[in-house]
């Protein structure tokens, strides 16, 4: 524990005074000041003019990174016949239609992305209390429900992200670990950024991006500068 506390003090140091930052810079002190034994994953918190509980003010999208997050998701996919085939050759970690959903409701969910063909949906929509607050409710507005599973399933193994506003009007993701190369992390928060602004609901009024915020799994964040954040 001392130790830990060490790297948490001297990683607060190096943070001091730094506020509004360029993208780089935030992510080269964040870079620098991760000390983990593992592969960190370096977060974004957006705080959004939003207010969720508005049906026009919710947020939601997709966005393919462009150099990947550098996780293993695991994907399921609910699918018969030559839609199951589909999934499976794309690379879906867990396919199957009746079987699946008693998986789930047994408590196991050995899964990161949930994808469905229509047809399914009748036997999914009975998961939307155990699927729904954990953000695995598959949805054709982010392209989890859908006839073309093999590039659903594609694009979830190959970097795309999923976001949701959350209650209090952020958005947190995962876009990329510690041992990325600068340039390349740069490139995936302007990537996020601007599909988060780019999903801008009809119903947010004034100042809709109000903070962006970078950090790794165990170390402190940094507010990074709006301009700097935009593609």
């Amino acid at each position: 524990m001392a130790k830990v506390a060490k790297r948490t003090a001297a990683a607060r140091a190096l943070f001091d005074g730094k506020n509004m930052v360029s993208v780089e810079d935030a992510v080269a002190l964040i870079k620098k000041a991760a000390s983990a034994k593992f592969d960190e994953t370096i977060e974004i918190a957006m705080n959004l003019g939003v207010d969720p509980r508005h049906a026009d003010q919710m947020v939601r999208g997709v966005v393919q990174l462009p150099n990947g997050t550098g996780k293993t998701v695991r994907v399921a996919v609910f699918a018969r016949g030559a839609k199951a085939d589909e999934a499976k050759a794309a690379g879906a970690d867990i396919v199957g239609a009746e079987d699946l959903m008693e998986t789930i409701q047994s408590g196991k969910i050995e899964f990161d992305r949930c994808i469905a063909t229509p047809d399914m949906m009748p036997i999914v929509g009975r998961l939307g209390k155990i699927l729904g607050p954990r953000n695995l409710m598959p949805n054709p507005k982010v392209g989890t429900v859908t006839m073309d599973v093999k590039t659903a399933v594609e694009a979830a193994k190959g970097g795309e992200v999923q976001f949701k506003v959350e209650k209090a009007g952020v958005i947190h993701a995962g876009i990329g670990k510690v041992s990325f190369d600068e340039a390349k992390l740069a490139e995936n928060v302007r990537a996020f950024v601007d599909a988060v602004a780019k999903a801008r609901p009809t119903g947010a009024k004034g100042a809709y991006l109000k903070k962006v915020s970078l950090s790794s799994t165990m170390g402190p964040g940094v507010a990074v500068d709006l301009t700097s954040a935009s593609a």
